[in-house]
């Protein structure tokens, strides 16, 4: 499956920093938070890090949606121009994480390494049969690289699921919103931390018995 093709510059990149990197994309529909799986794909976080900080997303588009498979975008700016990129980095698909629902994944080339700054949010777990790598293949040869999943505004991704389409701009021109659905700005943060699970109940003495009522049945009289 062929999801984009831009130019790509410079030079590699390092490896994120934070253990629980967390992403906030804000758009002109609403925010949408991202944790950043840095544990099972560590150069493609440290990868979409590298071009957030740089500020590359801010003021770039989604420019294909497709209701019930995927929202995209990446280097495609609001006034129609792509942004140039960094060289492709390695696909990392060799983990557990799956094309489903809400989780977020490189696009790339037919080559597998060949992702730049593009992605997608999978908008159906039915995603999972297409996109993941297969048993039988290789690790890190075939399929999308999950990278993380989105814990807050799945219902603005939702919404931009169901814009109007046909603008025509990007590689994608009948997929395209016919009104510019703009990434603001990403900002990258340290996602906070679990809640700690609540203590067990202490336990409960048994109640004393009812002293006003029988503790059986009497014997029937002689």
């Amino acid at each position: 499956m062929r999801f984009m093709i831009v130019a790509s510059t410079a030079i590699f990149l390092t490896s994120a920093a934070m253990a629980s990197p967390e992403a906030r994309m804000e758009t002109n529909m609403g925010t949408i938070v991202i944790a950043l799986d840095a544990d099972k794909a560590p150069v493609t976080v440290a990868n979409f890090i590298r071009y957030a900080k740089e500020g590359h997303y801010n003021g770039t588009i989604f420019y294909r949606v497709v209701p019930d498979f995927v929202i995209q975008a990446g280097s495609l700016g609001a006034d129609g121009k792509w942004r140039p990129t960094h060289k492709p980095i390695p696909l990392e698909t060799a983990s557990d994480l799956s094309n489903k629902r809400g989780t977020v994944a490189m696009a790339r080339e037919e080559k597998p390494a060949s992702a730049l700054a593009e992605f997608f949010i999978n908008l159906s777990d039915d995603n999972a049969r297409s996109l993941d790598r297969k048993p039988m293949e290789a690790p890190n040869t075939a399929g999308y690289a999950v990278f993380g999943h989105v814990t807050a505004g799945m219902d603005v991704v939702d919404a931009i699921a169901h814009v109007p389409l046909g603008g025509g701009r990007g590689s994608f021109p009948a997929n395209d919103p016919k009104k510019s659905v703009i990434i603001r700005k990403v900002t990258i943060g340290e996602a906070p931390p679990a809640p700690p699970p609540a203590p067990p109940p202490p336990p409960v003495a048994p109640a004393a018995p009812d002293q006003t009522a029988p503790a059986q049945t009497p014997p029937p009289s002689p």
